[in-house]
């Protein structure tokens, strides 16, 4: 199928940036300065699209398929653009894949009258996407909006699944704060148009975009901005406000399915690592401990972060999820 505007525009900047590379190499090698090497490195991130069901999902990639493999699940209102850093930190030991939902990042966006926007479908799209890369057995991250995605992946395949790598991903009612759920109620008791405007006009600008990765953190100045102004950017796009007000709505699916994500803790298992930024607006800390009443194999940190942990203690996380890994034989 033809690429959106979108997706032509990402592909040409690609072949731009690896065009001014290979003269860049050239011009290093002829002057005999310094010869670029000439070997595969599997640790740099790629980039692609992969077509599911007629939508054009585009992805990241970094380490050597041969290694263990880690799927990395996406929150709201971002995309594979918050794993970025943890891409290449995890590549040198692990195959690493963020993909973007339909209608996020990168991905194609077909409209809300095309495809309905439920975590349904997210799932069944990422679950197709993850078949179709050849990916039969993988570790799971968890962000926000990836709880829900993944967890519906993990009660299909539960065999598929080495660990869960949460972070900020609620499974539990505990962890659901009053006061982020209370501006939604009205979507989820009686939407109308005037509920639909309401809700856009409070949640779909720069400054409550910007304060859902900077509410919690240390240092809110260190913040990427680039990380609020991407999302504003693709929010605003014609269809989007219908399309991730959809999603809000359908979130009460999610609450609705805690016990059965709980009864599959606790009837397969797996190893969990949970990172959490403790300073969530949206998921308390509660919603981390919760994890412990459910598992056998569990190691949870609380950090001083909000709801992007990832922002501040990358680091921190990245080398933690070695260590759980490679502790349990995943390496």
């Amino acid at each position: 199928m033809k690429h959106t505007e979108q997706t032509h525009s990402v592909t040409a900047s690609l072949q731009v940036a690896k065009d001014a590379a290979i003269l860049f190499a050239a011009a290093f090698t002829m002057t005999g300065t310094m010869a670029l090497p000439t070997y595969a490195d599997t640790t740099a991130t790629s980039y692609g699209f992969e077509e599911v069901d007629g939508v054009d999902i585009f992805f990241r990639e970094a380490g050597d398929p041969a290694d263990p493999t880690i799927v990395m699940l996406h929150g709201f209102p971002s995309s594979s653009h918050q794993y970025r850093n943890l891409l290449r930190d995890l590549s040198a030991d692990y195959h690493v894949i963020a993909p973007d939902y339909p209608g996020f990042g990168a991905s194609e966006f077909p409209s809300p009258d095309e495809f309905d926007y439920t975590f349904d479908n997210l799932a069944n799209s990422m679950d197709t996407f993850i078949e179709q890369r050849g990916i039969t057995e993988y570790a799971l991250v968890l962000h926000d909006y990836g709880a829900p995605v993944g967890f519906r992946i993990a009660l299909e395949h539960p065999e598929r699944v080495t660990a869960l790598l949460v972070q900020n991903g609620n499974a539990y009612i505990e962890g659901v704060s009053p006061a982020a759920s209370e501006p939604l109620q009205a979507l989820w008791e009686n939407r109308t148009p005037e509920v639909d405007a309401q809700v856009a006009a409070n949640l779909f600008n720069v400054d409550a975009l910007q304060w859902q990765y900077t509410h919690g953190t240390r240092n809110p100045a260190g913040i990427l901005p680039d990380n609020w102004l991407l999302d504003l950017e693709r929010v605003s796009r014609p269809g989007q406000y219908q399309a991730q007000l959809d999603l809000l709505t359908d979130y009460t699916s999610n609450i609705a399915a805690y016990p059965a994500w709980q009864a599959y803790l606790r009837d397969h298992q797996p190893p969990v690592l949970v990172t959490w930024g403790q300073n969530d607006a949206f998921f308390t800390p509660a919603g981390a401990q919760g994890y412990a009443a459910d598992l056998e194999d569990v190691e949870i940190h609380l950090l001083d972060t909000g709801h992007f942990p990832l922002e501040e203690d990358g680091p921190f996380i990245a080398s933690t999820i070695k260590s759980f890994l490679a502790a349990r034989g995943i390496e």
